[in-house]
């Protein structure tokens, strides 16, 4: 949310309570494992993660942050206004393979834009298990719109009606599940001065007691009352006794004053003060207490990450007490037992509905002890609101319940290093890879795929070219401070010149590391580590890609194995680029060739033409426009020959000479797109082609207009008003040798503005064309006004006015189709007698 200073504090935590209770109605409603609402950020066309409802926030780092042009479900109901509704893991496969990839569990999501003023705010989401057959009965379609379109307003509301100023941009407020569900896992902690009888209790404490933060009175006997009023003498003896160095052997078992069960464990942890740790687990906490006694270790999280409950062999196992491990998060409290690939893991226990099962080495160096540096067996199950987890040391496991043969992990291997987590999944990167057909498309995707998920901050992508290598992109180093390296020959002895010469990847765990191996070389002002990987293609070099760390880190072969592995997905997307890049770059110019060169001109009328090639694909199109000198007058032709490549362009070239040889005679429209129509079917080349084609007369303003399944023209007229020609036509060219294209006539008025385009120009992913056309009107009635003041629509201005409409399609990155547009204008000049009554006089200056 917009704003600053205390007051924007106060309107944040509003936002993120909305947030949290939105989520947590779609929980309680909806019947999802997990929810979540997306708002827009600061940056545009980004959205971030706000709430996350029913799961641990660090376990989904990876999708806090999603641009709005991934091809993932969040982003195309944002994009396209629509909800995405996926019943299974299959569909999600077959329509998201990327967001399949990363969350490869047998899993349904919904997802719903939530509504603002011109365009959504956000977007709200849920995840529930689902089995391949799980049809659309798993999520209530409509109730999720209607709770979208209430947090829409609510959000509006907070804001004032401002949809600007609804925006996210700090980490997601993770939240627990409503209290309506079945055995709801809590925990709070707090310590007792048995000298001053104060207690101090944390915010979770507070919050299982329904109080506000430092609501509850400091002492002994208030805390007594809060917890259980009916065993409070029990409570204060317990209290007593471990000040007393005799804490309870067990945890006491209470009851709330709403008969709510609960455990309260005491322990001496700097005597005489007494810490303690209070579980609401509802049902469940008894369950535990008969784990107690359990051979095997036994932890249980709530599913936001924090250990309820530990029994005494798992402490025993972890080398932790069981009272240091309650309420703590499990990747705080076991950082060996989270990270790449447990992380996996963990996910697939909170989302899918079978239980997992894999091993892990608790490192030797931690906190010593009985199993330190032996391998545990561990089995996660799922539940609705705990993840019960089972340690069993390796070596005592029961063959029958054991891993698959080959699981078991080899005697005396080194334990993963997992400073990068979350490891990233190489099937993720090909993926993306797929999409990518440029070298700027590829690099994007390095960028957006693989920092993130290895923690780089700094990335530089160098291809070879004529024994040279030169900077393709570059991402986080200070500016210029990469100028120096730009066209290195293969004999520089540089980091990222020898990684591609030898094949071997380099890694540097600190910049003091790389100095000393390279004395002399330029490093920069960060102190952090620097990966170098040789980007080679089939056994033949492409380039090289250097990875920046912000600290010092260490590389372990796991990690180098996936580097070096990327480096190769990433090296044959290049190469793929780079052909590409060459083959369109030919294409286009073939294409360009069959396009005129200028257009003929006459001096009663002035023309203004655009094209701009698709950037999508490795085809070209068949989009074109021409003016033809017709008789005494001018014939004005735009076409759009079906489909893409070499056969389209092929196709738009014979067309294209065709409709010059009709119109040439001086037919009428109708005519030569009638002539053009018979030679299409008689070329019979498997495609069609849509065509507007007029003829204009300079002296009167005559114009003739027939269509041939084209796009209405538009007519700016000399007084600013801007319509769509209600133009009648026929098919399209090359289907029915039957057609008939009806004439249009009108009088083109002087410094009025006509204008013919094609559907790249209009069409807008999810919207309807006639949006597109409306906005196109809308563009050339202010495009025209700024002509007139300039003076008139002559040549320079009209080609502004062709500028300024394409402007936004000529900027934009992808352009899935081709775009062709064509505007003429008639002037008024004083006229002479002509061959058919009077011409205009030839026009002076510009």
């Amino acid at each position: 949310m917009a704003g600053s200073g205390e007051r924007a504090a106060r309107t944040r935590d509003r936002l993120a309570a909305l947030l949290a209770d939105a989520s947590a109605a779609v929980l309680g409603t909806a019947g999802g494992r997990a929810a979540g609402v997306y708002l827009r950020s600061g940056t545009p066309d980004v959205l971030r993660l706000a709430v996350l409802a029913g799961l641990p926030g660090p376990l989904f780092r990876a999708w806090w942050r999603l641009h709005a042009d991934r091809p993932f479900p969040v982003a195309d109901a944002y994009r396209l206004g629509g909800p995405v509704v996926l019943s299974n893991a299959t569909e999600t496969m077959r329509r998201y393979p990327q967001f399949a990839a990363g969350l490869p569990f047998p899993l349904g999501s919904a997802h719903v834009p939530v509504p603002g003023g011109t365009r959504p705010l956000g977007v709200l989401t849920v995840l529930c298990p689902a089995s391949p057959d799980t049809g659309d009965e798993l999520f209530d379609r409509g109730l999720l719109v209607r709770l979208a379109e209430g947090l829409g307003a609510e959000l509006l509301g907070l804001a004032g009606g401002d949809e600007d100023a609804v925006r996210w941009d700090e980490a997601p407020v993770c939240v627990r599940p409503p209290p309506g569900r079945t055995a709801r896992p809590a925990v709070g902690r707090f310590s007792w001065d048995p000298a001053t009888s104060l207690v101090r209790a944390d915010d979770r404490l507070h919050a299982l007691l329904g109080r506000d933060p430092g609501a509850l009175a400091g002492t002994a006997d208030a805390l007594a009352d809060a917890l259980a009023p009916a065993e409070a003498h029990r409570i204060l003896a317990a209290l007593r006794d471990t000040a007393a160095g005799r804490p309870p052997a067990a945890p006491l078992s209470l009851r709330a004053r709403d008969g709510t069960p609960r455990l309260l464990d005491l322990w001496a942890a700097d005597a005489p003060a007494v810490t303690g740790v209070v579980v609401d687990a509802g049902p469940a906490a008894f369950a535990e207490e008969a784990a107690d006694p359990l051979p095997q270790g036994v932890l249980c999280l709530d599913r936001l990450g924090l250990i309820v409950y530990a029994n005494p062999a798992a402490a025993r196992l972890v080398g932790r007490s069981r009272e240091w491990l309650l309420g703590r998060a499990l990747w705080d409290a076991l950082p060996w037992l989270t990270g790449p690939p447990y992380d996996d893991h963990l996910r697939a226990a909170l989302l899918a509905p079978e239980p997992v099962c894999f091993h892990a080495r608790r490192p030797a160096g931690d906190q010593g002890g009985p199993g330190a540096g032996d391998w545990l067996a561990v089995s996660v199950h799922p539940g609705t609101d705990l993840l019960t987890c089972t340690l069993v040391p390796a070596s005592r496991m029961d063959p029958a319940t054991g891993p698959a043969p080959g699981a078991h992990p080899e005697q005396g291997a080194e334990p993963d290093d997992r400073s990068m987590a979350p490891l990233y999944r190489p099937i993720a990167l090909a993926i993306a890879l797929t999409d990518a057909v440029t070298a700027r498309q590829v690099s994007a995707v390095v960028v957006r795929e693989l920092l993130p998920a290895f923690g780089g901050r700094r990335l530089a992508i160098y291809l070879l070219q004529e024994r040279r290598l030169h900077l393709a992109w570059e991402t986080g180093f200070p500016r210029g401070f990469l100028d120096p390296f730009e066209g290195v020959g293969l004999d520089t002895r540089i980091p990222g010149v020898e990684t591609l010469t030898t094949g071997r990847p380099l890694f540097f765990e600190s910049m003091a590391q790389l100095g000393a191996a390279y004395p002399g070389l330029a490093l920069d002002a960060e102190v952090g580590a620097r990966a170098f990987l040789p980007l080679i293609a089939s056994g033949r070099p492409v380039g090289s890609c250097i990875l920046g760390f912000d600290r010092p880190r260490g590389f372990s072969a796991q990690e180098r194995t996936v580097l070096t592995a990327l480096a190769g997905l990433i090296a044959h997307a290049m190469e793929r680029a780079r052909r590409y890049d060459s083959e369109a770059a030919l294409a286009r110019g073939l294409q360009e060739a069959l396009l005129p060169r200028r257009l003929s001109a006459h001096p009663g009328v002035e023309t203004a033409g655009r094209y701009l090639p698709g950037t999508q694909g490795m085809d070209v199109g068949g989009d074109w426009y021409d003016v033809v000198e017709s008789g005494d007058g001018l014939a004005l032709v735009i076409g759009d020959v079906q489909g893409h490549g070499v056969q389209a362009a092929a196709t738009m070239g014979q067309l294209r000479s065709a409709v010059r040889a009709f119109a040439l005679g001086d037919r009428p429209p109708d005519e030569v797109l009638s002539g053009t129509n018979h030679l299409l079917i008689d070329l019979d080349p498997g495609q069609f082609a849509s065509c507007c084609c007029l003829r204009l007369d300079p002296a009167t303003g005559r114009t003739l207009i027939a269509r041939a399944g084209h796009l209405p023209p538009l007519l700016r007229c000399p007084d600013g008003r801007t319509r769509v020609l209600d133009v009648p036509g026929g098919v399209v060219l090359g289907v029915d040798p039957h057609a008939r294209y009806p004439v249009t006539e009108l009088v083109l008025e002087p410094d009025a503005i006509l204008a013919l385009y094609t559907d790249g120009l209009v069409e807008r992913p999810g919207a309807d064309i006639d949006e597109g056309i409306a906005a196109l009107r809308l563009a050339l009635a202010k495009a025209g006004a700024a002509a007139g003041r300039r003076g008139g629509t002559g040549a320079r201005s009209l080609a502004a006015v062709a500028d300024r409409l394409t402007g936004t399609a000529r900027l934009a990155a992808d352009r899935p189709d081709d775009v062709a547009l064509l505007l003429a204008a008639r002037h008024a000049p004083p006229s002479v007698p002509g061959r058919h009554g009077h011409r205009p006089a030839p026009a002076h200056g510009p």
